[in-house]
């Protein structure tokens, strides 16, 4: 069956069938770390994003390895990866051509209000997948995020990192 939340069809406009309105959520790799860290509970984004689906992203992922990777070894890094196990786990979305449309568009607009996109790379791909998808983007970096047109974004006003 598919989950016509994610579901996009290709093809002339007429020939599409109209997909019901996209519910669910993106959530920021900053949220994920608090929620592994402890300084968030899964119960406070739970109240957030009610019964919609939550989503996690390959972007999360690779921010996540990043974190590790720059780890040394010890009990630290064995928490870390066993965070990133569990991550892993989560429903994702993948990012395709259209996400790849999307982010360009989103990065040229930056771009002519002479803001650079060029620092915020990760931030851009998480917002052109929420934004294809008809998403809402959870985080608690809500600054890295409020120029973005058309985003659907959502700050905790205090999780700490």
């Amino acid at each position: 069956m598919v989950d016509r939340a994610i579901f996009r069809p290709q093809g002339p406009a007429a020939t599409r069938v109209r997909a019901e309105k996209p519910v669910g959520w993106l959530i920021d790799t900053s949220v994920w770390i608090a929620v592994e860290r402890g300084t968030l509970g899964a119960a406070d984004v739970h109240a957030i994003t009610r019964q919609d689906p939550v989503y996690l992203s390959p972007v999360n992922i690779a921010e996540m390895q990043f974190g590790l990777e720059l780890l040394r070894a010890g009990v630290l890094k064995q928490h870390a990866a066993a965070s990133l196990r569990r991550l892993r786990r989560k429903p994702q979305l993948r990012i395709t051509v259209e996400t790849a449309e999307v982010f360009g568009s989103l990065a040229a607009k930056l771009k002519k209000t002479r803001r650079d996109p060029n620092v915020r790379v990760n931030d851009l791909w998480l917002a052109a997948q929420a934004i294809q998808r008809g998403f809402k983007l959870l985080t608690s970096n809500p600054k890295d995020f409020r120029d973005i047109p058309g985003l659907q974004m959502v700050g905790l006003p205090s999780a700490s990192r």
